[in-house]
């Protein structure tokens, strides 16, 4: 599945044709660089690995950037790959930019989630805590989850109180309501997972 990876700005409004507001995100996709080519012959799939950010030559181990200075090419922060069918067309040190994506087509954003810590069940399950006065005491506690004589035990998958938050999650069938390939942005309509700056990766669909 072709795609790049991207850094969220954050959300803003458009006004369609009929004046009413769209709630988009603006996603900064590329410039990615094609750092390595994936070949069913070699390597038994066909993919490209894409590189995207830069940082300081010190912040890589000595084995990942003489991969770079191999290629002759600009040390990336971020690596992912994506499954292409026809890699014939691409090149190593090649630069991919939000023009790979079209206005009205239909895309997937994958990203972290903000992290939340440890929560309890009336925030990570939406419970509702009980009332303040004339009877329960149990205040913002899950109550009673475990059975009596038989099983004799609380069952899986019980929502409990746990880490919340920082998890992957896609977002699927976003509508791209522009592209501005000169500054690298997309607008998706509606909104994606993770915090303003925070890495996407932008899958077309198909």
């Amino acid at each position: 599945m072709m795609g790049l990876i991207g850094r969220k700005i954050g959300m803003t409004q458009l006004f369609d044709e009929k004046g009413d507001a769209v709630p988009v995100t603006v996603i900064e996709t590329g410039p990615c660089t094609v750092t390595e080519i994936r070949t069913s012959e070699r390597d038994g799939y066909t993919a490209l690995q894409l590189g995207f950010g830069t940082n300081k030559e010190s912040r890589f181990s000595k084995p990942v950037l003489g991969q770079f200075k191999k290629r002759n090419l600009p040390a990336s922060r971020h690596l992912r790959e994506f499954r292409v069918g026809d890699v014939s067309e691409f090149t190593v040190g090649q630069t991919l930019k939000a023009d790979v994506f079209t206005k009205g087509e239909f895309i997937d954003v994958e990203g972290t989630t903000k992290g939340r810590g440890f929560a309890g069940v009336i925030k990570r399950h939406g419970f509702t805590a009980g009332t303040a006065s004339h009877g329960p005491t149990f205040g913002r506690e899950p109550g009673s989850i475990g059975s009596s004589a038989y099983p004799s035990r609380v069952i899986k998958g019980k929502k409990l109180p746990g880490r919340m938050g920082g998890k992957s999650l896609t977002i699927k069938n976003l509508l791209v309501a522009g592209v501005d390939a000169e500054q690298h942005y997309i607008l998706v309509r509606g909104a994606i997972p993770g915090p303003p700056n925070g890495l996407v990766y932008v899958l077309k669909r198909g």
